[in-house]
């Protein structure tokens, strides 16, 4: 009975060791494939509604403002999509999913706003991180999710909140998107765009 016990023992801390690396940051920190081009992205997105133009005008960035910055940006944006995404640099999931974000936000980026959240980071590693994986929008630092408490999107890292043209939470994905198809397929179910 011992034995088993202390075997029970050794594979839970076991699994709890491999699902903290996944967590930490299991993945590369530079991207593979094609290298993504902001200037092209952007350049691509040119024309887009003025709402959505301003994101693009602060791709990359990493915005203060706490609450009152972000819900004064969110009624900015009310009359389009919004698709928020909670990520941070040292989250191995929101790594994975960065370039299906890239690509997504130049899909979608003329009709859908595109937010980020970077939460629970330091802003070092964060400016890093976008340096690797640039974004045609930008991100609000939310280090103690303070926002991500105030709009209702979970503790857990990533997660992707798809708000309507009216301003109303549609959906919460939690967890990361796997493909292109994923959150193409989520943007045309719960913002219709």
């Amino acid at each position: 009975m011992r034995r088993a016990l202390s075997f029970l023992l050794v594979l839970a801390v076991a699994a709890a060791v491999v699902v903290g690396l996944t967590q930490v940051g299991g993945t590369p920190k530079t991207q593979t494939g094609p290298r993504f081009e902001l200037q092209q992205a952007l350049d691509s997105l040119k024309g887009s509604p003025a709402p959505l133009d301003s994101l693009h005008a602060q791709a990359n960035q990493l915005l203060g403002g706490e609450v009152p910055a972000f819900r004064a940006r969110m009624k900015a944006l009310r009359g389009h999509p919004v698709v928020i995404n909670k990520w941070g640099s040292w989250c191995g999931p929101c790594r994975s999913e960065f370039p299906i974000f890239q690509r997504a936000s130049v899909r979608h980026g003329r009709r859908v706003a595109f937010l980020g959240l970077d939460g629970r980071d330091n802003r070092g590693e964060a400016s890093a991180f976008l340096a690797d994986f640039p974004l045609t929008y930008p991100s609000y630092v939310d280090y103690d999710e303070k926002i991500a408490r105030a709009i209702g999107i979970p503790n857990n890292y990533p997660i992707t909140a798809y708000v309507d043209e009216r301003g109303r939470t549609a959906y919460i994905h939690q967890g990361p998107y796997r493909t292109d198809a994923d959150i193409d397929r989520d943007i045309e179910r719960y913002l219709g765009a």
